[in-house]
């Protein structure tokens, strides 16, 4: 009548662990935007809320961080972990924001590192160096727990897709076939 499985598999075990895993770093990754300033004489202060994509990043890696740790422990409460599809749909949409953050910050890296002649930006790293060596910190530490989610992603699609046997030929179809 206990709300906890008896019986634990591997995957399980893997999941949560992988959960749990990503959580530090998504929530060091948003320690370090939030605190990632520089002052510069010739050019003023440059804060990392300045940017909307950092903004987006911290959002999404707070959200990230927050469905990690209460999947994490909806694993071992059996009425939810029959749910696979809540898990593989939830799943897959964090991932995938995870990929639009990530891209958000690899652009603003990017621009940092090298402008846009185009529209006369010019980049921004030898006058903030200490700014954007932390910007490649946040980087690492949201690719870690992109990594994270994307094998969380094929675990959930594998514990919901095997549930499903292959699909079977009934008995006229092979008579078809044969002609």
């Amino acid at each position: 009548m206990g709300i906890f499985e008896e019986n634990v598999s591997g995957l399980k075990v893997l999941d949560c662990a992988l959960r749990l895993f990503l959580v530090p770093f998504s929530i060091a990754a948003i320690w370090l935007t939030l605190t990632n300033h520089q002052d510069n004489s010739s050019y003023g202060e440059l804060v990392s809320s300045y940017f909307m994509g950092l903004k987006y990043m911290v959002y999404i890696s707070a959200v990230s961080a927050g469905y990690a740790l209460l999947a994490a422990v909806s694993l071992w409460v059996r009425c939810l972990v029959s749910k696979a599809w809540i898990f593989f749909v939830s799943d897959q949409v964090v991932a995938y924001l995870m990929v639009t953050a990530m891209a958000a910050l690899g652009e603003i890296l990017y621009l940092s590192y090298n402008g846009d002649q185009k529209v006369t930006w010019s980049e921004a790293c030898t006058s903030y160096g200490r700014f954007c060596h932390r910007m490649k910190l946040i980087l690492g530490f949201h690719v870690v727990a992109l990594w994270c989610f994307l094998l969380l992603a094929v675990i959930s699609a594998y514990r919901l897709f095997s549930r499903f046997g292959p699909p079977t030929l009934s008995s006229k179809e092979p008579e078809e076939e044969r002609t």
